[in-house]
């Protein structure tokens, strides 16, 4: 019964315009502009279109006399349901018993009447929900057996007729609306999983950048509190205050590795092992290179302005980019050729990594890529930008710019 209440009683002649069509589907969209723009007002027309039909028929059976009960009401009750959908179901119900009564029909229904509630109650269940179809038939059945025992009448009246077109037709339209339903969750739930992934993806990138970041800064810190504390060795009867000066410098070093271990312990996923090696720098670019020709993908290199030695973690950073992006022509782009261009210049470091259309069948890759992901979390946490975008001839083309701040070594001299 609360079900009933909410979908038939509780705001029954609220008003609820019957928004335009959609015209984005298969069909309509590959109609002309202005087919398409008048295509939106379908569903009205079809519903005004009934309507006339209702009124018709009462016309036809009654003539002038009965025109009022069995062809306008009957009509109205129909073109109701473009406003008032679930005001124009009991204006239907109630016009049964008056058409029973008062136009001389032998049946709940005449024929203008059974057409128009069949078109009342198909409509309103697709407005709004399969359990609202199902009390509507039920409400329908037992409103004509009500009607039958009161007027007595035999076993020609249309109720039976009544209540089995109305079963197939609501069966009919309560099983798209759940088909409609299903899919509509099915997108929606496609599109919370998709955002999701991203996110889990752009946590983990962080989280590996985060791993590979704590050698870089672990070995500057174990540098700064290794000198720190051989300085006072190195400088006869030190003062007591430089002294002190370093110790501080030495205890706030360990301390900072100590944090460090611990934050990595946060992020380190279970199995994750410590790599033996250090982190890879651009000297390392040839191995790499090398390591992809084997692979089957042909890349050159290309070395523009003065190479000097960058920042640990731009280095590392630009290695990552780089192999990353040589990664993806090998599982993208089977058969491709590829040029690394590296070029130093005073505001930072600038890469280019660009590839040509496959030669070869691509094999299909499950999943979300985190590669774009994870060279965009390095640029951005270095302050540079970067492009990743397709060429004109199909190949795909990535590019960076991290800003290294210029070193005072490698400020220009002045020459007498």
């Amino acid at each position: 019964m609360a079900g009933l209440r909410q979908d038939l009683i509780r705001d029954a002649f609220a008003y609820c315009p019957l928004p335009p069509m959609r015209t984005d589907g298969p069909v309509t969209r590959r109609l002309p502009e202005r087919l398409r723009a008048r295509a939106r007002w379908t569903p009205h027309a079809m519903v005004l279109g009934a309507a006339l039909i209702a009124f018709m028929q009462g016309f036809a059976s009654t003539g002038n006399a009965g025109v009022l009960l069995s062809g306008l009401l009957p009509a109205a009750c129909v073109a109701m349901t473009l406003i008032r959908p679930v005001g124009a179901f009991w204006m239907s119900m109630a016009l049964a018993p008056a058409s029973a009564f008062f136009a001389g029909v032998d049946g709940p229904w005449g024929p203008s009447a059974f057409f128009a509630h069949l078109v009342v109650m198909n409509v309103v269940a697709v407005r709004t929900r399969p359990r609202t179809a199902a009390w509507m038939w039920g409400l329908t059945l037992l409103l004509g057996m009500l009607l039958e025992n009161v007027a007595g009448w035999d076993t020609s009246s249309n109720t039976a007729a009544m209540a089995v077109s109305s079963a197939f037709a609501l069966l009919l339209v309560s099983l798209v609306q759940i088909r409609r339903e299903a899919e509509r969750e099915v997108t929606v739930q496609r599109t919370v999983t998709a955002v999701e992934r991203d996110r889990r993806t752009l946590l983990e990138e962080r989280t590996t950048i985060a791993r590979e970041l704590h050698d870089v800064v672990a070995h500057h810190m174990s540098v700064v509190a290794i000198q720190a504390e051989a300085a006072p060795y190195r400088v006869e009867n030190p003062p007591p205050e430089l002294e002190q000066a370093f110790r501080t410098i030495r205890e706030n070093a360990v301390a900072a590795l100590t944090e460090l271990r611990r934050v990595l312990g946060v992020v380190r996923t279970e199995g994750y092992e410590v790599p033996d090696a250090p982190q890879p720098t651009l000297a390392e670019l040839d191995g790499l290179l090398a390591n992809v020709g084997e692979a089957g993908l042909t890349a050159e290199k290309a070395v523009t302005g003065a190479v000097r030695e960058l920042p640990q973690g731009v280095e590392l950073s630009a290695y990552r980019i780089i192999q990353e992006a040589l990664s993806n022509t090998l599982r993208h782009a089977p058969g491709a050729t590829a040029k690394v261009e590296i070029g130093y210049v005073l505001g930072g470091l600038g890469l280019r990594v660009v590839n040509g259309p496959p030669t070869g069948p691509v094999k299909p890759s499950p999943g979300a890529g985190h590669g774009i992901t994870g060279m965009r979390e390095r640029v951005g946490m270095l302050n540079g930008e970067m492009t990743a975008e397709t060429t004109a001839d199909g190949g795909y083309e990535v590019t960076a710019f991290i800003p290294v701040q210029q070193a005072p070594s490698d400020a220009p001299v002045e020459q007498a």
